[in-house]
């Protein structure tokens, strides 16, 4: 009878799906680093990122497979890992502050990267895979899904070159997630994040900021922000824009010689963009 019951047992144990065995691993931010810096998990592992830090943080992968929001104090952001292979990632925010997921199992049969996981409107970021089978000749279509849309979107049919690798370069709009098929494998989905392109520049006297998107800002603000002696940016006036998502102004009267750019909050950019920043004006005024 005894021996009946611990066949019944084993059979019940290898019945279980895979899935029941899976595992979140927890990783610690803090100001200076992540604890522990290097994990290694099973294919189908989850791994948890809490901001224990009291600055806020943004988790991203090096080759876009994966992106947290902007982390406050005690927020979190977890991704299952389903592809095998190593995930090195960085803090967005913080750049010196690097971390590495290396994720054991079956490999993947065509993979996905990209070298630009977050870029500025109008940029380009280039897709880069491989076929498991390393093969010249294959073809691989990519799909892509932006933010907001419900289909997603064949793109195109590339062949794969030496060592079956294979690439193709894209120019996103808006927060767009894309996917490489080959045969009857998917690879695993990543992103490329948009930021609002704004610009700076003298005009007449003056200055003029605009922000180049498909979306209209017309009567939101921009923030024109100064560089402090300790490396911060600082507010210093608020700047409503106009139809043409333009502003033209004044910088402010204030002796010395200042850096200034004009910054959009990610409140403000909307959904499927992030935050955005122009490039710097520097300003002298002797009186």
């Amino acid at each position: 009878m005894r021996r009946l019951l611990f066949v019944a047992a084993s059979v019940l144990v290898l019945a279980l799906p895979a899935s029941s065995f899976a595992a979140t691993t927890t990783v610690k931010i803090t100001a200076r680093a992540f604890s522990p810096n290097s994990v290694t998990v099973p294919f189908g592992d989850t791994v948890n990122w809490v901001n224990t830090d009291t600055a806020t943080h943004q988790i991203v992968a090096n080759n876009g497979a994966f992106a947290s929001a902007v982390l406050k104090h005690n927020e979190s952001y977890s991704f299952t890992f389903k592809a095998a292979g190593r995930y090195p990632y960085h803090d967005a925010l913080h750049p010196k502050l690097k971390g590495t997921v290396t994720v054991k199992g079956p490999p993947p049969s065509v993979t996905l990267g990209t070298n630009v996981p977050i870029l500025v409107y109008g940029s380009q970021a280039s897709l880069t895979g491989t076929v498991s089978n390393g093969q010249a000749n294959e073809s691989v279509a990519i799909t892509g899904q932006p933010y907001g849309s419900a289909t997603v979107q064949q793109l195109a049919t590339v062949t794969t070159g030496t060592g079956g690798g294979f690439a193709y370069t894209v120019q996103p709009s808006i927060l767009t997630t894309y996917t490489a098929h080959w045969k009857t494998a998917s690879s695993q989905t990543i992103s490329v994040q948009v930021r609002p392109k704004l610009t700076l520049l003298p005009f007449q006297g003056r200055f003029y900021a605009k922000v180049l998107s498909p979306v209209s800002y017309a009567g939101k603000y921009v923030y024109l922000q100064r560089l402090s002696k300790f490396g911060q940016w600082v507010t210093v006036e608020k700047l409503k824009l106009g139809p043409l998502s333009g502003r033209l102004f004044s910088m402010p009267h204030v002796r010395g010689t200042f850096t200034y750019h004009v910054y959009m909050s990610v409140n403000t950019a909307g959904p499927g963009y992030l935050d955005g920043w122009s490039g710097t004006q520097k300003v002298h005024r002797r009186r």
